[in-house]
């Protein structure tokens, strides 16, 4: 087997020809059975989507390894957006409600991610753009206001098995089809909810010519007018919290074009309208 350690992981994958081995290193969190119990649930409602769990001991799961590269940094043509849409509609169906209902909550659900952009913005200085400085002085004032709601209605919703990692390189495309990988922080959540941490993910457009067209995407899952009340207060909350990431993050978080936080303040004034 070959070794690769993601960069800022909390594991390594061990990759052989049919299975890949994920280790996790001590103090991940609960992390390798968040990701087994969500590949075994997969594997029972929606065999095919994700990889097959095979064994599991001493923080190690071993899965199959799905073909396929990874939708990040390439075109995100009508065809792949199809087959985007169709793997993430099918892992927010897939797992009857009463079940997803009894899954210990995502992380960074809305109190674990309202808490840490509270943290991180309250330990960092305040931002030198004014621009940047604007729109976090607008986001928190925003968040002030708006936590209740987000709270209520994720209680209130249908529960799904949410994935929990909006990275566009967690998406296998093999030229007809879109599979999922990594499910280490997933649990319970809601559809708004995990739609609008894909949309807002640095990685669904930093890549010049590979911009993830949100309006297309979310027009393939024909929300109700609650779910898109919803989205759209998730995608600030997203958005916000991408803001203190690139802000005040680790080095690795601004290893990307030097106008990534600037370019996120505006989505994040743009979303606050």
């Amino acid at each position: 087997m070959t070794s690769q350690t993601p960069p800022w992981s909390t594991h390594l994958l061990d990759l052989g020809p049919e299975t890949v081995r994920k280790r996790f290193r001590p103090g991940a969190d609960g992390e390798a059975a968040r990701e087994w119990r969500a590949l075994t649930l997969l594997d029972r409602y929606a065999p095919g989507l994700a990889p097959r769990p095979l064994a599991r001991a001493d923080g190690v799961v071993t899965m199959s390894r799905l073909p396929g590269v990874p939708l990040r940094g390439g075109a995100l043509t009508p065809e792949r957006l199809d087959a985007l849409a169709g793997a993430v509609d099918r892992l927010l169906r897939a797992v009857p409600a009463e079940v997803a209902a009894r899954l210990p909550a995502r992380r960074w659900d809305v109190p674990h991610t309202v808490a840490a952009i509270r943290a991180r913005a309250g330990a960092a200085p305040p931002p030198a753009d004014p621009e940047q400085r604007r729109a976090l002085a607008e986001g928190l004032r925003w968040l002030a206001v708006a936590e209740p709601d987000l709270r209520a209605y994720g209680l209130a919703t249908r529960p799904v098995l949410g994935q929990a990692d909006g990275n566009l390189a967690n998406f296998l495309w093999d030229g007809a089809d879109v599979r999922l990988v990594d499910f280490e922080d997933s649990g319970r959540s809601d559809r708004p909810y995990e739609l609008a941490e894909l949309l807002e993910h640095v990685s669904a457009w930093v890549h010049p010519g590979a911009v993830l067209d949100g309006a297309e995407l979310v027009a393939r899952f024909g929300l109700s007018a609650a779910e898109s009340r919803r989205l759209l207060v998730c995608r600030r909350l997203f958005a916000l919290l991408w803001l203190v990431l690139l802000g005040a993050g680790p080095a690795g978080l601004r290893d990307n074009p030097p106008d990534t936080v600037s370019r996120q303040a505006a989505r994040l004034r743009a979303l606050l309208g």
